[in-house]
């Protein structure tokens, strides 16, 4: 009989069936083998032997008990847009020391994006992916680029790189900018059935990137970047994604007319909905006047905007526009941040302070359910992406994180190789108490 691990306790939600309560769960050989809500009636088909021998297994000498009493019990988290910077920027990530971050923020399972040296355009690569991927501890899943070397100019060869795995498609960071070969992508990733994601800034529009056009751009004496920038390719895209079928995902929406924009194109598609959309938590928690404060830190792409664009996001994410809370994991050494303004390259980790500003800007905060806000950070992702995660049932892989709701903490500390963020120091509401990946206990606060 393997070790196993019994959560006694703890306040489950389970946003893929909908359901939440107080419960056990029971874990052996890394999959849940039982779920018990303390409201679960009587099953009159079970045996007292049956009954008997649960009992016995589940306080075996070798099961590890944690005690989950006023915490709450989510499935691991799915995040949909990482970068773990490896290959060839390994001085500010790398596949293993993002991995611990992941876990360290309650994430199982995250999905890279591929603007690395050499790019994820390719078999070999992808393979080097995946393979350092399965020495971590968590799930670690890739995108593939839609053009060869981020160009925008010729397909990769789609079908080659799902065969090995790929669970995507995006040239993240760099703007698609021709419509006909956009429209050729998404065609191409409908028949293929993989999602492709966008990132929508159109940089004919651009002064300076990471900066709104507006009162931060003021305040250091640039152009910045305006809205329209995000707005304008996403009003020419959505309708593509409609006439071809493809599943999109809209990465990181800043501005609050790109939120109505996606809740129409949302709305036509009616039930059979193809068309995603990522919110980060540094969008809906941070307006440009962070990137004053902290400088180079707050900047990011597309920049953090006003208060009103803030809001629109939240509104977007409470009636379920914004279907999916994404970090865009972004980790730059202190060196590189530590410039001018303009020469800092745009971008803030994410996954270790993820959940908490999530529970605190739109649980406490706005007063979005719980459990609509966990959905988005678990099943939502997994769904389109079409993972088996992000939900927790008896049979399935146990991939758990244990959340403490009244805990208060300040971040001063990352496992994350770099540091860039401007959460850094500041004290946060809920804390991540263990994370589970395949049964086994990969974070544990100290």
């Amino acid at each position: 009989m393997g070790n196993s691990i019994q959560i006694v306790n703890g306040t489950i939600v389970n946003p893929a069936d909908n359901k939440e309560g107080t419960g056990d769960i029971l874990i052996k050989n890394g999959r849940i083998e039982r779920i018990d809500f303390k409201e679960r009636t009587f099953d009159p088909t079970k045996t007292k032997e049956i009954e008997a021998k649960e009992k016995e297994d589940s306080t075996d000498n070798e099961t590890e008990v944690i005690d989950a009493s006023g915490m709450y019990v989510f499935p691991g988290l799915v995040d949909a847009h990482t970068h773990f910077r490896d290959p060839g920027f390994t001085h500010k990530e790398d596949i293993l020391s993002g991995a611990k971050a992941a876990a360290a923020g309650g994430y199982t399972a995250v999905v890279l994006m591929c603007n690395t040296k050499p790019v994820v355009d390719n078999v070999e690569t992808f393979r080097y992916v995946v393979k350092k991927g399965e020495e971590t501890a968590i799930h670690v899943y890739s995108c593939g680029s839609v053009s060869i070397g981020l160009k925008g100019e010729q397909l990769t060869d789609m079908r080659s790189l799902k065969e090995e795995g790929a669970v995507g498609f995006t040239d993240d960071g760099i703007p698609l900018m021709n419509e006909d070969f956009l429209t050729k992508a998404m065609e191409e990733c409908a028949r293929i059935g993989l999602p492709i994601s966008l990132h929508e800034e159109d940089k004919t529009l651009i002064a300076n990137n990471g900066i709104n056009r507006g009162k931060a751009s003021e305040y250091y004496g640039i152009g910045g970047s305006p809205a329209e920038a995000e707005i304008s390719l996403i009003k020419r895209d959505l309708p593509i994604a409609l006439k071809t079928g493809a599943v999109l995902d809209v990465q990181h929406v800043s501005a609050k007319e790109s939120v109505e924009l996606i809740r129409e194109a949302v709305l036509k598609q009616g039930e059979d909905r193809r068309i995603h959309a990522e919110a980060t938590p540094h969008h809906f928690s941070l307006t440009e006047e962070a990137v004053i404060e902290y400088g180079a830190n707050a900047k990011c792409n597309p920049p953090l905007r006003t208060e009103e664009d803030r809001q629109a996001i939240i509104e977007g994410l409470r009636d379920n526009t914004i279907d999916l809370i994404a970090t865009d994991h972004a980790p730059h050494t202190a060196e590189e941040k530590n410039v001018k303004i303009t020469d800092a390259p745009s971008g803030m980790t994410g996954l270790e302070t993820a959940l908490s500003l999530s529970y605190e800007k739109l649980v406490l905060e706005a007063g979005i359910s719980l459990m609509d806000v966990i959905a988005k950070l678990t099943v939502n992702p997994a769904h389109v992406y079409n993972l088996e995660a992000g939900s927790l049932k008896e049979g399935g892989c146990a991939d758990i994180c244990i959340f403490d709701p009244n805990a208060e903490y300040q971040k001063d500390s990352f496992a994350s190789k770099s540091w860039n963020s401007p959460f850094a120091g500041r004290k946060m509401k809920g804390k991540v108490v263990y994370t589970i990946c395949e049964g086994k206990i990969v974070f544990a606060d100290s």
